[in-house]
């Protein structure tokens, strides 16, 4: 998107963490902040204000607000309006509140204390890749608790796209449970080169460059529980 201006909301009920990100933002100058709300009450008053050119492309969204907290905030907000991004933020990488603000609609999931450059960089996976930025520690935490679960069953694996193929659906179930390339060439008595090739090509497939947007993929589609 260049140097083209990108409006962008944010939600956060704690001063000193609003001031910081307000800060941080004064230092990306495409970007320009069309509202900031105490609460997700707040934000959504204020988007229902909003003409439909003002409308934010992306909101920075607090999960832990009062009155309506910031995981229900995204779930009514991207359902009234489609066309903008929503990006969570959270202090702590709490088990539960990942997979949440992702079934709600969050396209992302960052921790607070990110640098300015990490918050550019998000806003523009998001709007230019339609990618699914997470902190580091986040996806982790994601691959972690996607480790201890079962596997996809058929009926989930049969809702994956049409154009992977069997082994490429294999692999995908594999890599959405956290196992790493070498691990999935022993389980399936393959070399790491043929896995990381056939991870290429789901890469490419379905228009995604990391395991955090897998996950995300995976989730919103149900093809893992």
């Amino acid at each position: 998107m260049n140097n083209e201006t990108i409006r962008i909301g944010l939600a956060e009920d704690n001063l000193v963490s609003r001031k910081s990100f307000l800060e941080k933002a004064q230092m990306i100058s495409n970007w320009k902040i069309v509202f900031v709300a105490a609460d997700g009450k707040e934000c959504l008053e204020k988007l229902d204000a909003l003409k439909t050119v003002e409308l934010p492309q992306v909101i920075f969204m607090d999960i832990e607000m009062p009155l309506i907290n910031g995981i229900d905030a995204i779930s009514i907000a991207s359902s009234k309006y489609p066309g903008i991004s929503f990006i969570a933020l959270t202090v702590f990488d709490e088990d539960d509140k990942i997979f949440e603000a992702i079934r709600a609609g969050a396209s992302g999931y960052l921790l607070k204390h990110e640098e300015h450059t990490v918050l550019k960089n998000a806003v523009a996976d998001v709007l230019e890749h339609a990618g699914a930025p997470m902190s580091p520690a986040i996806a982790r935490k994601a691959l972690q608790l996607l480790s201890k679960s079962p596997l996809p069953n058929e009926r989930a694996v049969a809702s994956m796209p049409e154009h992977l193929t069997m082994r490429e659906k294999e692999i995908l179930q594999f890599m959405v449970g956290g196992w790493d390339a070498k691990r999935i060439a022993v389980e399936l008595d393959i070399s790491v080169l043929t896995v990381r090739k056939h991870i290429e090509h789901i890469y490419s497939k379905l228009h995604v460059q990391s395991k955090a947007e897998i996950i995300t993929m995976a989730y919103k589609n149900q093809w893992v529980k």
